[in-house]
């Protein structure tokens, strides 16, 4: 197998099962604050267009799957929707009630996707931020399709973890060898696109959508070494380590950047929005 093929195999097992836990309640719950301090925003770029061509005013009613703290929540709330959001990890659904405080018309529901309750109330638009591969294969297609409205839109939103130059990388590598070995690796944005297409020809695939549009946006963002290490903290993979292991880690990788590069960090992410109408 050549590199680059064993790296999108190796970021494609990420989206398919990296996600998945036993318990999702609680998978971000102790690093909710952490997540909503250093998880970047989805670019105004983005979601102005997606207004636009969505038509995303305060007749529409939304459906949110994957909350987390709010991030995206209050960008559609200033929209003047109503809407229904849904985020399984208590911590991180009290944080997104409290940024949404102003915006009456928001409704969060501490569960998971699978366990809502469908209604005989359908959405004009269901989305889902950075939480569609969370969601369970078979059911996220059809549940969203029954949740729609005819030709209801479904909108798959992704910001990818803001990375380092491939410089940062290389000075760091020994330490992941060292530490967590299964940590060591570089993921391109190229490599990000592409499996997160994926997601979006699966959409099609399932035969309750039609219509697939895509816009990517690739964004620069400067992050203190701390705060770069409190997002690496809210990762998945890093939060499957035992707590030893993972601080002993944080520790090397604070003093190979401290030493070695300026503070603040330049890091690069990808934001993509996929858009798929119910066929």
């Amino acid at each position: 197998m050549s590199d680059s093929e064993a790296s999108n195999s190796n970021l494609s097992n990420i989206l398919n099962n990296i996600y998945r836990c036993e318990d999702k309640n609680n998978w971000y719950s102790e690093v909710a604050q952490a997540y909503e301090r250093t998880r970047p925003r989805y670019p105004a770029k983005i979601l102005e267009h997606l207004q636009e061509i969505a038509q995303l005013h305060s007749s529409k009613v939304m459906l949110e799957i994957g909350t987390g703290s709010g991030i995206a929540s209050v960008e559609f709330a200033k929209m003047g929707m109503q809407m229904i959001c849904l985020e399984p990890s208590l911590p991180a659904c009290r944080l997104a009630q409290q940024k949404c405080a102003a915006y009456p018309n928001v409704q969060f529901i501490n569960t998971t996707f699978e366990e809502w309750e469908l209604t005989n109330q359908k959405f004009d638009v269901v989305v889902a931020t950075t939480s569609f591969h969370w969601l369970t294969p078979g059911i996220r297609t059809q549940k969203t399709a029954a949740a729609l409205k005819e030709d209801g839109l479904l909108i798959l939103l992704w910001n990818t973890p803001p990375q380092t130059s491939n410089e940062v990388y290389q000075a760091l590598t020994d330490i992941y060898q060292t530490y967590a070995p299964e940590l060591d690796k570089y993921e391109t944005l190229a490599n990000y696109q592409e499996n997160l297409g994926k997601m979006g020809q699966e959409v099609i695939d399932s035969g309750y959508f039609k219509d697939l549009t895509e816009e990517y946006l690739i964004s620069k963002v400067n992050y203190s070494i701390d705060d770069y290490l409190a997002l690496l903290s809210t990762l998945s993979p890093y939060i499957r380590l035992q707590r030893e292991q993972r601080d002993s880690l944080f520790a090397e990788l604070r003093q190979i950047l401290q030493l070695n590069f300026d503070n603040p960090l330049e890091l690069t992410y990808l934001s993509l929005m996929q858009m798929a109408h119910k066929s």
